[in-house]
């Protein structure tokens, strides 16, 4: 059996993707680069060696995160430039709770003037995204994003989307509230009626 040696671009890739499953699972704080190693199958001097720290990693993380949320709306606003367009896409990727969560724990880690500053220009920059593909009022970028944020934390409580708990009457009544969205994505596998 020969195996296929990843380029160092394909490694670091590998590495950027276990490490949003990890800090996605634990925090930044709970997450350890031998975690991270671990789950890409390399060695912990391999990975310094590649980010130099854990806050590196745990940035470019972030920064995959807000990179694949950019590249989605992009791709949906190629079909539809509306808000609605790019809430669809962002139905699709609360299938993916890693994903948004890796985003909640940097904004949680904001907190920490190395970590803040990068995530908030990644998050202004989905900002200036939504604006620049839709033509949106900054009123209405805010509110498409506090409905993003609200839908975001509830796929990280796992209230929708893969993996969702059985709906509570509150959840039930919350998710009813947002027009369009696709109850296969709110309820997935559980009958909503409670």
């Amino acid at each position: 059996m020969t195996r296929t040696r990843l380029t160092a671009e394909e490694r670091q890739e590998q590495l950027i993707a276990a490490a949003v499953t990890a800090f996605s699972q634990n925090g930044y704080a709970g997450t350890t680069t031998d975690q991270v190693a671990r789950l890409a199958g390399v060695s912990q001097p391999y990975v310094i060696r590649l980010f130099r720290t854990k806050q590196e990693l745990f940035l470019a993380a972030v920064q995959h995160a807000g990179d694949r949320i950019e590249a989605k709306w992009r791709e949906a606003a190629e079909r539809d430039p509306t808000l609605a367009g790019l809430g669809d896409a962002y139905g699709e990727l609360l299938q993916q709770p890693e994903l948004v969560t890796m985003l909640l724990h940097g904004f949680a880690a904001a907190g920490d003037p190395a970590i803040g500053d990068p995530v908030r220009a990644c998050f202004g920059g989905l900002y200036e995204v939504v604006r620049e593909l839709t033509g949106a009022t900054a009123i209405e970028a805010r509110d498409f994003f506090a409905h993003g944020m609200l839908l975001t934390c509830l796929g990280a409580m796992r209230v929708l989307g893969p993996g969702a708990v059985p709906p509570q009457p509150w959840s039930v009544d919350l998710l009813g509230a947002f027009e369009g969205l696709d109850e296969k994505v709110a309820f997935k596998g559980h009958d909503k009626k409670v």
